[in-house]
């Protein structure tokens, strides 16, 4: 059992419906999950946090779980970051390069440039994700650090977050007995772990359906280009069950788990389950084509608002890879088959990849945020401290695009 403080790493994902807590070893040759402690989720609402005292409540059980299992305590994480406050925009900063050979100072001040826009009070920067580097006029550039010229332009995508929420999540970590290295927005983490660098290069939109959010984040040329999160996810799916089967909303989720299907046509009709009613009334029997007919319509629902936030994005174009779904409602039968037929590309399931250790467990589209959160605290981990939120937001941003640039060519 692995017991060095200095090999391990924390991931926390603080989801609507579950709180997760993975703790990973790291090697020369990758990372592998050691310890892994879940708790439902009682204190969240599409993403944000409505009670401190349940959540904080959530995190410890999770916590405890998973150093139960490694043998020792986890004094900080990587937490995610998802709900409808999320905004991303594209920027664009320019400057002189003074010396004729871009440093250190030139990026950071192209940096400070491309965020020099108007945010308001109430918002807070979470990434500034490079998307190219242009040196007099030529683009496609990925280190420009050392190349010589006159002007130096870097095109950024910038993720703010509300301050509250963000403040919020920080104090029910810290509450719990956490110290947070950092914030990272959920569907970048899951990016991580269930995208391939082609995917990127060619064009991919993630799409990763939490309990609460549908989180989206597009990638072309190897980097961010747009992110946005949808108030909608799988409690919208269980809540239309509870009410087209009048049954609780803990047995709408138990049948969506275990019956759920996105495709009437895939459902044989004479096909019966069991359903409780509610209020103590006795079990009924109902055919599952009847599930189905409830659930297809509000998944199309959501993939078509998702495809028009595409379609807005102006990258629709650009993701010759098709659509890559993830999230713990991506396990609905016949899923991709309803998705192919909305966003009229190939649509794939993501398995959390590039992780070793617990794999039957984690190996599961459930877990690609807090896999996705390990893969990014250890590219953040190498060769780097930790960032603080205190911190200067431009010196966190120069050790996030470059720990971004080393990425993309591993």
């Amino acid at each position: 059992m692995p017991k060095k403080d200095n090999s391990l790493i924390a991931a926390l994902d603080v989801g609507t419906t579950k709180i997760c807590a993975l703790v990973g070893e790291m090697h020369e040759d990758g990372t592998d999950v050691v310890g892994i402690g879940q708790h439902p989720s009682r204190g969240l609402r599409k993403g944000v946090v409505v009670d401190v005292e349940s959540t904080i409540h959530s995190i410890k059980n999770a916590v405890d779980e998973a150093e139960l299992m490694v043998g020792c305590s986890i004094p900080s994480v990587y937490v995610g970051i998802a709900g409808g406050h999320i905004k991303g925009f594209n920027s664009t900063g320019i400057v002189k390069i003074r010396d004729g050979e871009v440093k250190d100072s030139d990026m950071k001040r192209v940096i400070e440039t491309a965020t020099a826009v108007d945010i308001p009070p109430d918002r807070e920067v979470l990434h500034v994700i490079p998307q190219e580097y242009m040196i007099d006029g030529q683009d496609g550039i990925r280190e420009p650090h050392g190349l010589v010229g006159v002007r130096l332009e870097a095109r950024a995508h910038i993720v703010t977050g509300a301050v509250t929420s963000a403040q919020n999540i920080i104090k029910c970590a810290n509450n719990a007995g956490l110290n947070v290295h950092d914030i990272v927005l959920e569907q970048l983490a899951s990016s991580e772990a269930v995208l391939t660098q082609d995917e990127k290069d060619l064009g991919v939109a993630l799409i990763d359906i939490g309990g609460g959010t549908s989180d989206l984040a597009i990638f072309s040329s190897g980097s961010v280009k747009h992110t946005a999160v949808l108030s909608l996810g799988g409690n919208q799916v269980t809540t239309d069950l509870a009410f087209g089967l009048q049954t609780p909303i803990s047995e709408a989720e138990e049948v969506k788990k275990k019956w759920g299907c996105c495709r009437s046509s895939l459902v044989d009709s004479e096909e019966m389950i069991d359903i409780q009613g509610v209020g103590g009334r006795g079990i009924r029997e109902l055919s599952r084509s009847v599930m189905a007919d409830i659930i297809e319509p509000r998944v199309s629902e959501i993939f078509t608002l998702l495809k028009r936030e595409i379609q807005l994005s102006g990258y629709e174009e650009m993701i010759a890879s098709g659509i890559v779904l993830t999230g713990g409602s991506s396990l609905l039968a016949g899923i991709e088959s309803l998705a192919e037929e909305v966003f009229q590309r190939p649509v794939r399931v993501g398995l959390p990849r590039n992780i070793g250790g617990l794999t039957d467990v984690v190996k599961s589209p459930v877990y690609a945020t807090a896999v996705g959160l390990l893969l990014y605290g250890r590219r953040d981990m190498e060769g780097k401290r930790f960032p603080q939120r205190e911190e200067n937001i431009f010196s966190k941003v120069i050790r996030r695009m470059r720990a971004w640039f080393e990425g993309m060519f591993i």
